[in-house]
């Protein structure tokens, strides 16, 4: 899911807007724009691998179809929760804090957030696991950064999504959701480079391994403002963070809800 964050929130260096690399509206003007944002990406301390990951990217017209038909948040509350499948991420969300209690513990512990959020957005996102996406995440992300519409929203997540690739997070073959989200609980790359925390102490922040992505999920609630104890229903402190999640209204209150069915 996207996340409320900013591209001025991200701390990465982006050509400014005289010198930025030409948007489109169509795959006419892609590989130009490739060449542009390399020079950009070369300047702002990508590598070569980061380079050759651009270069290899192709213009994902199944994206760009996806960002202007997006459907699933205009629902109503109730209907968008029966929809996304809220009760079995209940039932199934519960089973994995039993399964698991001490790694759940472990996180609270270490970020003061609770399994029953994690576990909730886990779920939500991709169905704990079991779909994490479909689509190159580089070329979906330099898609979106090429394409007109946000391509200064998504021109940073682009930029991250190299470096990533220079450090491994990511490779030119990374496949994750339509917009670039990556891993467990679909990080765009800015968030990924800021946020993420190698979980299973291997040298190496990979979302796809479900230690870094919990972990790096409990580390953004809390860099984002969590309050360890607080409530985190609609009123309650931690709801203003649970916003920062997910810019959707029905998105925020179905985590609440969802993850207080959990704890309850």
């Amino acid at each position: 899911m996207l996340r409320l964050l900013t591209a001025a929130a991200l701390t990465l260096s982006v050509a400014s807007t005289a010198n930025a690399a030409t948007c489109g509206n169509d795959a006419n003007g892609f590989n130009t724009w490739k060449q542009q944002f390399a020079a950009e990406a070369a300047a702002a301390g990508v590598g070569q691998r980061g380079l050759d990951a651009l270069a290899a990217t192709s213009y994902a017209t199944r994206t760009i179809n996806a960002d202007r038909n997006q459907k699933s948040f205009r629902y109503e509350l109730a209907d968008f929760m029966r929809i996304r499948g809220a009760d079995t991420i209940v039932a199934q969300g519960k089973r994995k804090v039993a399964a698991n209690p001490a790694f759940y513990a472990s996180l609270e512990a270490a970020y003061g957030v609770p399994a029953s959020v994690i576990v909730a957005i886990h779920g939500m996102e991709t169905g704990f696991g079991n779909f994490m996406g479909d689509a190159n995440v580089v070329s979906a992300i330099s898609t979106l950064a090429y394409d007109c519409r946000r391509s200064d929203f998504f021109s940073p997540h682009a930029l991250a999504a190299l470096k990533l690739v220079d450090r491994g997070s990511l490779s030119s073959n990374t496949v994750g959701a339509m917009h670039g989200e990556v891993g467990h609980t679909q990080f765009l790359p800015g968030n990924v480079l800021q946020f993420g925390v190698d979980g299973d102490g291997n040298g190496v922040v990979d979302l796809t391994n479900l230690t870094d992505s919990l972990a790096s999920t409990a580390n953004f609630l809390r860099q984002k403002g969590w309050q360890p104890g607080a409530g985190f229903q609609e009123g309650q402190p931690n709801y203003v963070v649970i916003q920062q999640w997910n810019a959707a209204t029905v998105y925020q209150k179905a985590i609440a809800i969802m993850a207080g069915r959990i704890d309850g």
